[in-house]
């Protein structure tokens, strides 16, 4: 198990980094500004779009590009620093068109799309012309359990119809936003057989300005304001042609499963990303603010603060990249093993982000709740991060499962490490 980057890969992670400092980093007082103003996206975002495409920093996500399709293609191990480097500012991935939900609604149509549908579809969006949300969150059910959702599409005539409520629907705000992939339970179909409780779902392709989609409003996170949004939207006997059924009637629970994973390393990574900037913020702080007499950096308390970050970042930094390598190797992993690591990796930065990101607000004190750091916003990600694609409960569950699973094959062969009276009083034997 190697977790080398290639020789390309940083090649790349170090042009990125230095794209960043160039153009983006100075261009960030004036996103903040524009989006304040409500100039969303900012006017001079498309020009940083065109300028990343021309130095091949554009589609950086999906190893399975192509040739006729625009992009850089890089394995999942490969991709993680990038990543890691683009978490460090909230706006960065668009400008190399690898933000989510793009980037999974990207990999769906990639896999699953008719040669229509990419026409119509994908093209544009791997061109960066488009954005796209992914619709499967609803307010009155838990939707990590899918066979809740309440939202329904059924088949009348060469229609496809839905009906239903969703809700924290990413991106639906933007003003680019022309696609919503919708995850919907097929209506009719009996939802309590075990043996279609995973087959009774489909995902469907409904264009935002199709009649009966209404945007209800962008629900803030914490008191955050994303103007991309987190939109709660209803469906009103939402009627599209037959032909938007994306992959099959049915697959719609295998096709999400499919999604999560890649998905999942890229939000982990971004949010190591974000761990190391407040580590870096922090520390600065610690050497230069006095408190009682003293640099903060002098306090135990503080240093082992400082401590903790640094061996929880790189710990959790190890699980993730392990994942990318699984998830690029899926020859070397059972499928059940593989899922229990993308469970794992989703817990592991949700927590890591609250603790890392906490502890430099601590040493910034006041200023570190305010906006003119980047640590409050990044706390109020790191807490919906536990909510974000199934909460932390789920996962922990699936982890849980796989142990008790392997457990159960194995069941009486760690009894040679008991040491009862009955034990040691009977003679060795060797088998």
């Amino acid at each position: 198990m190697d977790f080398e980057h290639s020789p390309r890969a940083q090649a790349l992670q170090r042009q990125l980094e230095n794209f960043m400092q160039q153009y983006l980093l100075p261009h960030n007082p004036a996103w903040h500004q524009a989006v304040q103003d409500g100039q969303y996206p900012p006017p001079f975002l498309e020009d940083l779009k065109t300028l990343a495409q021309e130095e091949g920093l554009w589609n950086l996500f999906l190893p399975g590009l192509r040739e006729d399709e625009p992009g850089t293609r890089l394995s999942n191990l490969d991709y993680a620093p990038l990543a890691e480097a683009m978490g460090k500012l909230s706006w960065a991935a668009e400008v190399f068109n690898c933000s989510a939900p793009d980037t999974g609604n990207m990999e769906l149509l990639h896999r699953f799309a008719t040669p229509a549908q990419r026409e119509r579809w994908l093209m544009p969006l791997l061109h960066g012309t488009i954005r796209s949300a992914f619709a499967m969150s609803e307010p009155d059910v838990a939707s990590s359990d899918p066979t809740n959702l309440q939202t329904t599409v059924r088949r009348e005539g060469d229609d496809l119809v839905l009906s239903g409520r969703k809700w924290f629907i990413t991106g639906v705000a933007h003003p680019h936003c022309k696609l919503l992939i919708v995850m919907a339970r097929n209506d009719g179909e009996d939802s309590t057989a075990p043996d279609t409780q995973h087959h009774q779902h489909s995902m469907v392709l409904v264009p935002l300005d199709t009649p009966g989609v209404a945007v209800v409003r962008n629900i803030s996170v914490v008191h955050h304001h994303a103007p991309e949004g987190h939109c709660e939207i209803v469906f009103r006997q939402v009627r599209v042609p037959a032909d938007q059924l994306l992959g099959d009637w049915g697959a719609g629970f295998a096709m999400a499963q499919a999604r999560l994973g890649p998905g999942r390393v890229h939000h982990c990574m971004r949010t190591i990303g974000q761990c190391e900037l407040a580590l870096a913020l922090a520390t600065e702080r610690a050497l230069e603010r006095r408190s009682f007499g003293h640099h903060l950096a002098d306090y135990a308390n503080v240093q082992e603060w400082i401590a903790l970050s640094r061996i929880e970042i790189d710990q959790a930094r190890l699980l993730v990249l392990r994942c990318a390598w699984l998830l690029d190797h899926p020859e070397r992993s059972e499928p059940a093993a593989l899922r229990a690591q993308v469970a794992a990796i989703k817990v592991v930065a949700a927590g890591l982000q609250t603790r890392v990101v906490d502890r430099a607000m601590q040493i910034f004190g006041a200023m570190g709740l305010s906006p003119d750091t980047p640590l409050a916003q990044f706390w109020t990600w790191g807490r919906a991060l536990h909510l974000l694609d199934g909460p932390d409960e789920v996962h922990l569950r699936s982890v849980a499962r796989h142990e008790l699973a392997q457990a159960r094959e194995r069941l009486g062969s760690s009894a040679a490490y008991f040491t009862t009276p009955e034990q040691m009083r009977t003679p060795p034997h060797l088998n």
